[in-house]
């Protein structure tokens, strides 16, 4: 064990001077806190989940990760885990069963919730250990994932690393209670504190409770007071840290402590000091030299973009000529229940759910079918649940996401622009993650029920989009939706539940994200849309028609990645493009293929390329103002006639 606890405090010095060299270009320090890393992995089994964080250097060496690719990656080299991808620590290594972080530290939390689940779901005697710090209890991601785990009583040890400051800021300035373990109390939770500094405490809490854990106990929080005898990282320094606390401290250092136990115990001399320090020099030495040795990451673009996203074998199911008329909402819930019969590794969470059926009563009698194993209604926490969905997905279920608004789901922001969408390209662990998102206005509904948020994903590699407009494309998107091994956004409207019928194939059919379909075949002008902009199109187009008039509308279906190709041909054919959505004009998605089409197009156009959408305000509660100001619909005649006119 002290070999252990050695190591790492070793290869963080040598960092530290190749810091001061410039050799490597920042550094994270975990000097002072080794025996909460080393202590609490050497207390795991193999095949217990841990998620440390930026601190923890120890719980990677005492997992025997391989140096050369370890310091590699540390240096930024190739050979790394993430091939320049990514910095220092924030990487994943599943066969040693790490999970990588993010810079969002409590982000992490309820991904080991998801990891929780997943080991009751499977009946696993199977421990999750997740790292935090002071600073992170304060987090909203605290909050959901422990309360998350609580009330699921999942096997999860919370680990606080209480080193006194949250990067600068002191204790006393972050929270009011005496020890951070007391916040177990809110949740109905065991809460501990134990001396960080000293290997054996840390190795006899840990062992004795991930046993207790094993054998059917809750969570639970952990407190492990210690100091970092550094800067937050080293750039940063420590001026505002009073020197009296170094000097405390640093007689409460973990590796002395633990080596004058050892001498006490008269299990220690010099000799076998001696042979240590020799076994970690040569360890390190050959594996510095490979790393500085190593080249630095070369790659090109191509690469890079195809790397967003894990390739799979699509396998194109056509629709049948068996078809019955529907509508949008029962093609949505029916698929899902088909998907739910089909897919044992498929698991519906999400608020409301279960007996309520959610909003919608899409999800209405799938507790009494499925269970509530794979039926979960959850707190009202979007970011727990979307984090959760990580740590499922990672270990191999596919979590499917309601979001009871689309609205809401700017609670869970950073897990999917961070976390859900960043990890393949990061550690090459694709997440088969679907979120469903009920959007769009026209219910008088006002501004927080109402809104139409696809463009806060569009601007984010690895996410793809979709938006079906009719209830065949809903079905069709969502199989395929839940077989793409990569995260979707499933952006379902609301308006079009209970008012849109159409045929449906009642075989499992397929459409391929990315595809878009011409809704209506015309030569004059091509009107691109999609959701319910789709239905608005075809109806002013039927009109016009009357006039002679002949419109081409483009249903985009898939937003990211969106067609370009069957833009370019429309184009090519009637020389001139409405592009028309209901989020709002400015920043849209309309302005994206605005843009594609001057830049790709222009030779075929024979007007300016226009769009029509929603006005730049919040979603208003009357009616009347939404359906006669707001929305867009009242202005697609006109605008098309402008463009006609051009």
């Amino acid at each position: 064990m002290l070999f252990q606890l050695e190591l790492p405090r070793t290869i963080e010095n040598r960092m530290l001077n190749y810091l001061r060299q410039g050799k490597i270009s920042k550094w994270f320090s975990g000097i002072g806190q080794e025996a909460i890393s080393v202590g609490a992995t050497y207390a795991l089994k193999d095949e217990d989940i841990i998620l440390p964080m930026h601190r923890n250097l120890g719980v990677f060496t005492t997992r025997d990760v391989n140096l050369e690719k370890l310091f590699c990656q540390l240096m930024g080299k190739d050979g790394g885990f993430t091939n320049g991808r990514d910095r220092s620590f924030h990487f994943g290594l599943p066969s040693k069963n790490i999970i990588g972080m993010i810079s969002h530290l409590a982000a992490m939390l309820p991904v080991a919730v998801g990891y929780g689940l997943s080991s009751k779901l499977k009946k696993q005697k199977r421990v999750i250990l997740s790292f935090t710090g002071d600073g992170s209890t304060s987090e909203g991601d605290f909050h959901e994932a422990v309360n998350l785990a609580a009330v699921w009583e999942l096997p999860v040890i919370f680990l606080i690393e209480n080193n006194g400051y949250g990067l600068s800021t002191p204790s006393s300035e972050q929270f009011k209670c005496k020890n951070l373990s007391d916040k177990g109390i809110g949740y109905g939770i065991k809460g501990l504190t134990i001396d960080g500094n000293d290997i054996l405490e840390v190795y006899k809490t840990i062992k004795n409770l991930s046993k207790e854990l094993r054998n059917g106990g809750g969570p639970v929080i952990v407190e492990a007071m210690t100091f970092r005898m550094r800067g937050h990282e080293e750039a940063s320094g420590t001026d505002y840290i009073p020197k009296s606390l170094f000097d405390k401290w640093s007689k409460k250092d973990p590796i002395e402590k633990f080596k004058q136990y050892l001498k006490t115990k008269k299990i220690l001399n010099q000799k076998e000091q001696n042979i240590i320090d020799k076994k970690i020099s040569n360890l390190i030495d050959s594996s510095f030299e490979y790393a500085f040795n190593s080249d630095d990451p070369v790659s090109d673009e191509i690469k890079e973009t195809n790397d967003i996203f894990k390739d799979y074998d699509f396998k194109k199911i056509n629709s049948s000529n068996d078809k019955k008329e529907i509508r949008y909402v029962d093609s949505i819930s029916e698929t899902l229940e088909n998907i739910m019969e089909k897919d044992k590794k498929t698991i519906i969470m999400g608020q409301d759910i279960c007996e309520y059926g959610g909003v919608f009563k899409i999800t209405k009698n799938f507790l009494e079918k499925f269970g509530s194993d794979r039926v979960r209604n959850t707190p009202i926490i979007e970011s727990g649940v979307l984090g959760a969905s990580v740590g499922l997905a990672l270990d191999g279920y596919k979590p499917i996401i309601e979001m009871q608004f689309a609205d809401f789901v700017s609670c869970g922001f950073n897990q999917i622009v961070n976390n859900i969408a960043k990890t393949y390209y990061r550690w090459n662990e694709a997440l088969n993650i679907t979120i469903r998102m009920p959007y769009g206005g026209g219910m008088g509904a006002g501004p927080f029920h109402s809104q139409s948020p696809e463009s806060w994903f569009f601007h984010t590699p690895g996410l793809k989009i979709v938006a079906p407009s009719t209830p065949h494309d809903a079905k069709g998107l969502l199989n395929s939706s839940i077989q793409d091994p990569n995260p979707v956004l499933y952006f379902e409207h609301k308006y079009m539940y209970r008012s849109i019928k159409g045929l449906v194939s009642e075989n499992d059919f397929n459409i391929e994200i990315g595809k878009a379909d011409i809704k209506r075949k015309g030569s004059d002008l091509s009107l691109i849309t999609y959701g319910m902009g789709v239905h608005w199109a075809v109806d002013v187009a039927n009109k016009l028609e009357n006039d002679d008039i002949n419109i081409e509308v483009l249903d985009l279906r898939s937003l990211l990645p969106w067609d370009k190709e069957s833009v370019k041909k429309s184009i090519t054919k009637t020389n001139r493009a409405l592009i028309l959505h209901e989020a709002n004009l400015t920043g849209g998605i309309g302005a994206e293929i605005s843009a594609y089409i001057a830049e790709y197009c222009f030779n075929f156009l024979d007007a300016p390329v226009i769009r029509v959408a929603s006005i730049d305000t919040p979603v208003p509660f009357a009616s009347k103002i939404e359906k006669e100001i707001y929305l867009p619909v009242n202005k697609i005649e006109q605008k098309i006639k402008e463009l006609l006119n051009f």
